[in-house]
């Protein structure tokens, strides 16, 4: 832990070459930003009323099974902390124990969804009149679309009651609405709102063909994207199929779990009727960083690797029994230009197998579909098309002997084993602060007596850097984010955790009333020999906050501002109050060359 303490890793990153764009990076550099937005749409999905034909039609279409799943409430801390484990190099979870992922498997046994057929693929569009007409039989209002999107209000509202004695081209017209609907609201929901692209429509134009598309693979394929665009440090929502991703980690990991439904109407498929969605215990602190701290400590006992191996093959549909090999299958997953890698070889325990060192993850081109209308995706994505025709022959087998212990050594080395600090940014600058003013004060007192003139400038070098670096550690780092939104926490937390001096006397305290925040004065210490210990250095008017950075005497070195930006600290708002040494004291407050013979650098945190 102590080596995890400084470098969470990866010691390697031919793997995860991504880092810096992770929002696990961010983490560790203090940057929070809370639990993501979950962008699922099912609460009213039970406002739709279905006629036993349009049910029929439903299920021809493949989807007999989503409609039935209820509207589940989503645990946003435990999804934005999944994410944080997520990894779009490799398209899997990166835990401590190993990688993880939700694969085809997964899909069949939790949402029923087909996980084999036809790539869900077709035409785009940047309008929605047209296609709208064709297979709904009417157009949106303008302010019911967005480009080639339309809102979900408006399928609801216009289709959800199919009227009694309607033509059979009526009662279809209303289904592909409902399957619009359904599919905006669960698998491919998005991160725009109530919004779902109509480039869906026409793939359900057949019913019977439409059941011949692999809409499982499509549906994984788009949260494999949601989670990898979330991964990224830039942003603050996800969409997709939630559901699924919540259930996965229910079923998985024995971390944020409800209770387990055993009420026999709930023991059917698919297997999400499992869990009620509330927990057994207090939830007010279960946030993100709770969740955080559990997966960075995620003990091997804590995994199932195999949660189905109980489940008897006869509560499987048919067609779902047959194809659950191809959770196996190094292929390409295809929703439209969503083409996201399967790679099930690196997680083969949730097999039941054994996990030998992966094979090199081919880095590959994330594509978006074509802005214009009537771009058929299918002539861009050949290799991806290709592979997933493959499908059946690319399933990953191992052999009995493999060692386990190869793949965890190599493991360690190329993943990023923790997220959260296990000791606090301010503890660390602490440590760093006291290692550095620990070699200021050797270069300080080491005498050069009898030294070469090629040694004498190798120990200047070390003085001036250990000065400089902890200028810039107090200067900086103690400032840096800080920001006018930021203002009340921060002084919030001067309060509690800094040593407070307020200097008022002779000057009028400030009411209640009048604006502030007050300006910050923070004093920084100096070197011993260029002060008057008598000297007073830090001049506070106006009732100024006063932050002292204790250093065992009683010099300081004041920064005078009025406003705390992001930007650090400007050298020149560094006060000159002390008598001066040589005549001379440097604008930042710190004496370049011959420093004297003792430093003392602190904080106090």
């Amino acid at each position: 832990m102590d080596f995890y303490a400084t470098n969470p890793g990866p010691i390697d990153d031919s793997v995860l070459y991504d880092q810096e764009k992770h929002v696990s990076s961010a983490v560790w550099e203090g940057q929070e930003r809370g639990a993501l937005r979950c962008h699922e749409h099912t609460s009213k999905l039970d406002q739709w009323t279905l006629t036993p034909k349009q049910i029929e039609l439903v299920k021809k279409a493949g989807f007999g099974y989503l409609r039935l799943i209820p509207a589940i409430s989503l645990d946003n801390p435990l999804i934005s902390a999944l994410v944080e484990r997520w990894r779009r190099e490799t398209n899997t979870f990166h835990f401590t124990v190993g990688e993880m992922s939700i694969t085809l498997e997964d899909v069949g046994y939790l949402l029923g969804l087909p996980i084999d057929g036809d790539p869900v693929i077709g035409v785009t569009y940047t309008t929605c009149d047209a296609v709208c007409m064709k297979y709904l039989g009417r157009a949106p209002d303008s302010g019911s679309t967005s480009g080639g999107m339309v809102k979900l209000s408006w399928l609801k509202e216009t289709f959800s009651r199919c009227p009694e004695g309607a033509t059979i081209d009526e009662v279809e017209r209303h289904t592909r609405a409902y399957l619009l609907y359904l599919v905006g609201s669960t698998v491919f929901s998005t991160t725009t709102g109530n919004k779902v692209p109509v480039m869906y429509l026409p793939l359900f134009e057949n019913f019977d063909q439409a059941g011949r598309y692999a809409w499982g693979a499509a549906a994984l394929s788009f949260l494999y994207r949601a989670l990898g665009n979330a991964s990224l440090r830039s942003q603050s929502t996800i969409s997709g199929c939630l559901t699924l991703l919540q259930c996965w980690s229910y079923f998985r990991l024995n971390i944020g779990r409800p209770r387990l439904n055993h009420d026999p109407r709930h023991d059917r498929f698919p297997f999400v009727f499992r869990w009620k969605g509330k927990h057994t215990g207090p939830t007010t602190n279960r946030d993100v960083a709770f969740y955080r701290k559990a997966l960075d400590s995620l003990k091997p006992s804590e995994v199932e690797w195999c949660p189905y191996v109980n489940i008897s093959d006869v509560m499987l549909p048919e067609d779902i029994r047959d194809n659950l090999i191809l959770g196996r299958s190094n292929t390409m997953l295809i929703c439209f230009d969503k083409a996201e890698r399967h790679l099930p070889d690196r997680c083969l325990r949730q097999f039941g197998m054994r996990q030998p060192i992966p094979l090199d993850v081919q880095q590959w081109e994330r594509k978006s579909r074509g802005v214009d209308g009537g771009v058929d995706l299918s002539g861009k994505m050949e290799t991806e098309l290709s592979e997933w025709s493959d499908r059946h022959l690319r399933v990953v087998d191992v052999d009995d002997d493999v060692e386990e212990t190869d793949y965890l050594h190599w493991y360690l080395k190329i993943t990023r084993k923790l997220v959260g600090r296990p000791i606090p940014i301010s503890s660390e600058f602490q440590r760093m602060n006291a290692a550095l003013r620990d070699i200021a004060n050797v270069a300080d007192m080491l005498s050069i007596h009898g030294m070469d003139e090629q040694q004498i400038h190798a120990v200047t070098r070390i003085r001036c850097l250990a000065h400089e670096c902890l200028r810039d550690q107090i200067g900086n780092i103690m400032l840096t984010d800080i920001t006018d939104s930021d203002q009340n926490e921060v002084d919030k937390k001067i309060r509690g955790k800094e040593r407070i001096r307020r200097k008022g006397m002779g000057v009028k305290r400030k009411r209640k009333d009048e604006p502030g925040p007050f300006p910050l004065q923070i004093c920084l210490p100096s070197t011993t020999d260029m002060l008057d210990p008598g000297a007073q250095m830090c001049n506070v008017e106006n009732n100024d906050v006063e932050i002292c950075l204790p250093t065992g005497d009683d010099s300081d070195l004041c920064y005078m501002s009025s406003k705390v930006d992001g930007n650090g600290i400007d050298d020149s708002g560094f006060c000159q109050t002390v008598e001066e040494v040589d005549g001379e004291l440097p604008q930042d407050g710190l004496v370049s060359g011959d420093i004297g013979q003792q430093n003392d650098y602190s904080v106090l945190v």
